[in-house]
């Protein structure tokens, strides 16, 4: 059991829902990246999900793009984040999800990839662009290494499907909330609490809700349904504003919302 396993293990067990916030490597240097870990974990992350930049991001909206040209502007690389992310495990102590496409993968090196982020204390690897019929390219490598490949569905994803994704895991499997990219949103459509239900009751690994969830409201409708949250875009433009009050506002919701409805 993994640090990732360990974390979710421990929420159910108190009836907690997680926050896992994402943010892209290299956007405002990565020198910030350790830094900016740091801060997550004490504004109450339960993982972190740490996003790598890429010229083609084709699950990403407009926010988390911007963020990505940044950081690439910046000379952001692979190799650099997991450097970063050694350093960061040295004094961070939740668990930390690498999101990645699989073209840096192959640029990397499959088995020098998988090798890496064990040694940098990476306990997930989310791949969007990774399909289920093709996961024996690196599935096998990173389960060697002890990193849990992420997998997710969404509410086109057929419910046979979904039994089959969600049997694979035992991170927890991500709940895409939209048909579409990244990006926050001000609603969701009428039937989405009914997909995560049903996901919900499908997987035998916890559930967490992502993609266009921005604010209080959302993540406690949401999480009525799930066991968690990610937050990308948001997260993202405020690091970019600088707004640290509101990070750490809107990550406390769980504080006082922390029994399973």
């Amino acid at each position: 059991m993994n640090r990732l396993e360990q974390s979710f293990k421990l929420l159910i067990e108190n009836n907690r829902k997680a926050f896992v916030p994402y943010m892209m490597a290299g956007d405002g240097g990565l020198e910030c990246l350790v830094e900016r870990l740091v801060l997550l974990e004490k504004f109450g992350a339960a993982a972190i999900e740490v996003g790598v930049p890429f010229s083609d991001p084709v699950a990403d909206g407009p926010t988390i793009q911007s963020a990505g040209i940044r950081a690439l502007k910046n000379n952001t690389t692979l190799k650099g984040i997991i450097t970063e992310l050694s350093k960061a495990r040295e004094v961070v102590k939740i668990p930390i999800i690498l999101m990645t496409y699989l073209n840096p993968i192959y640029a990397y090196g499959i088995d020098a990839f998988a090798r890496d982020i064990q040694t940098a204390g990476v306990d997930g690897c989310i791949i969007p662009d990774l399909p289920l019929e093709e996961e024996d390219i690196i599935a096998p490598q990173l389960a060697e290494a002890q990193v849990e490949l992420i997998r997710l569905v969404t509410p086109a994803t057929p419910l046979e499907r979904i039994t089959e994704i969600a049997g694979r895991g035992k991170g927890f499997l991500y709940a895409v909330t939209v048909k579409g990219i990244t990006g926050t949103r001000n609603l969701f459509d009428n039937d989405l609490n009914e997909f995560l239900d049903a996901v919900k009751k499908l997987s035998p690994i916890p559930v967490l809700a992502g993609f266009g969830i921005s604010n209080e409201d959302q993540i406690k409708e949401l999480t009525k349904n799930c066991d968690g949250v990610v937050v990308g875009s948001k997260i993202v433009d405020l690091f970019e504003k600088d707004n640290l009050c509101e990070m750490e506002k809107l990550m406390a919701v769980f504080k006082q919302e922390a029994k399973i409805v």
